[in-house]
């Protein structure tokens, strides 16, 4: 039995041929977006006024005591925003304005440890303690178990990288 592909465009349900061009339209932040940004499908035609309905915005956060620490995001039209300079026309005072630095990147705050039965065996740069070897070693089918459930490749005693980075015997 075989497998065929259909691909249809997200706005229309229009069926694309394989030698349609299709245009990815990525959306980044929308009301109903919960779960981060998402990709569309779309032909040409249905993406080609969407310049022509593109507002001119301003997007501002805003750093207070109400938003417990974090800063709230707004958005508004640029005319709105612009209405907010009375001492000086808003182009000026943007071009004027101290410069934000972005945010240095943080390091993930807490290191992974390899050598708890949770993280033993998952794929990593670092070198294999003999914490992590032994646990890989001894529960193995747990360790697999939690990998294949993760979506994560499992670890195979006969294939010759696994013997060697986790000390699984040989067969000769």
């Amino acid at each position: 039995m075989g497998k065929k592909t259909i691909h249809v465009s997200d706005f229309s349900g229009t069926v694309l041929r394989p030698d349609d061009e299709v245009v990815r339209v990525v959306v980044l932040e929308h009301p109903d977006l919960v779960a981060g940004p998402v990709q569309l499908d779309a032909t040409p035609v249905e993406v080609e006024s969407i310049d022509d309905g593109a507002l001119d915005v301003a997007v501002v956060e805003i750093h207070d005591r109400h938003g417990g620490g974090e800063p709230r995001r707004v958005v508004l039209t640029a005319s709105e925003f612009d209405a907010m300079a009375t001492d000086v026309p808003m182009a000026q005072l943007l071009r004027t304005a101290e410069r934000v630095k972005p945010p240095k990147a943080r390091r993930s705050a807490e290191k992974v440890d390899y050598g708890t039965i949770e993280h033993a065996g998952r794929p990593h740069r670092g070198r294999v303690t003999e914490e992590e070897a032994r646990l890989v070693r001894e529960r193995l089918d747990e360790v697999n178990k939690r990998l294949a459930d993760a979506g994560i490749r499992q670890l195979d005693p006969a294939d010759p990288e696994h013997a060697a980075r986790y000390g699984f015997p040989t067969v000769d």
